[in-house]
C-alpha cells in the first residue's frame, strides 16, 4: 500500500473513522489512486471512512479549473487531481490532510463540509499563535505575512463523489516556498505564500498533527448541521 509505513502516535478519532499518518513521502500519484479507490469503497459501504495526513514530494497539481497560463515554469511534475480549484503545489514541509467521509452519514451540505475543513484549519492555527482567517472571493486559509500584507498559509481543495469527500487541505508548516513560483496559486497573484516557519513559529509535523488531532471532534460535529449563512 502506497501509506505504509505508517503511525497514528496514539491518536484515535470518533467513531470508526480510519487515522493514518504516514511517516514517508506519498507520491502524488499513488495517493490519488489510493483515495479514488477508497472513495469508491466507502460509497459501496464495503470501507472505513479515513482521514489521511500526509507529505509529498514536490508536485504541481492541477484542478478542474486550472488555467495553463497560470503554470508559470513546470519544474516539478504536473498531475491532474480531479478535484476543485485550480494550480496548487506540493512538496516537503507541507502538511496534507485527505479527508475521506460520507456526508449521508452526516448533513448533506457540500457549502458546510468546506466551511467546517476551513474553521478545523483556522482554529488549529491558533495554536501556533497564527490570526487566520477567510476571505470572500479568495479559496483558502489566510493571514498577515511579515510585511503585513495578506497571504495563503493553507490551500483548500475537495472533491465530493456520491456524497463521498475526497481530497482536502494543505498548511505549509516549512516548505520551500520558492518552490510555488512556478504556478499562481490557486489562481491568485496578487497576494504571497506563508508558512508557519517564515512567521517565526516553531512547529513540526507532530506538534502540528497532534493540534489538529485534538479539534477532530469539533470539526465532524460541525458536519452534523448544515452551514451557517452567508453572513455567519
Amino acid at each position: 500500500m502506497t501509506s505504509e509505513p505508517c503511525e497514528t502516535g496514539g491518536f484515535t478519532l470518533p467513531g470508526d473513522i480510519e487515522l493514518r499518518i504516514s511517516r514517508e513521502r506519498v507520491p502524488y500519484r499513488e495517493a490519488l489512486a489510493e483515495m479514488n479507490e477508497r472513495n469508491a469503497a466507502i460509497a459501496a459501504g464495503e470501507a472505513r471512512e479515513l482521514i489521511w495526513l500526509l507529505e509529498h514530494p514536490p508536485v504541481y497539481t492541477a484542478g478542474t479549473s486550472a488555467d495553463v497560463a497560470e503554470l508559470l515554469d513546470p519544474r516539478f511534475e504536473v498531475v491532474d487531481a480531479g478535484r476543485g480549484g485550480r494550480y496548487t503545489y506540493h512538496g516537503p514541509g507541507q502538511r496534507v490532510a485527505y479527508v475521506l467521509l460520507d456526508l449521508k452519514r452526516r448533513a448533506r451540505d457540500v457549502r458546510g463540509f468546506v466551511h467546517a475543513l476551513e474553521g478545523w484549519v483556522i482554529d488549529t492555527l491558533t495554536d501556533f499563535g497564527v490570526e487566520a482567517f477567510r476571505s470572500d472571493g479568495r479559496i483558502g486559509i489566510w493571514t498577515s505575512d511579515i510585511d503585513g500584507r495578506e497571504a495563503k498559509i493553507g490551500a483548500i481543495g475537495v472533491r465530493i463523489r456520491k456524497w463521498v469527500t475526497m481530497h482536502g487541505f494543505a498548511v505549509n508548516i516549512h516548505p520551500d516556498l520558492a518552490h510555488f513560483t512556478g504556478i499562481v496559486p490557486c489562481g491568485i497573484d496578487e497576494f504571497g505564500v506563508t508558512s508557519l516557519d517564515r512567521l517565526g513559529k516553531d512547529c513540526d509535523f507532530a506538534d502540528w498533527d497532534r493540534a489538529l488531532l485534538e479539534r477532530a471532534q469539533k470539526f465532524l460535529a460541525a458536519l452534523e448541521s448544515p452551514c451557517p449563512p452567508e453572513s455567519a
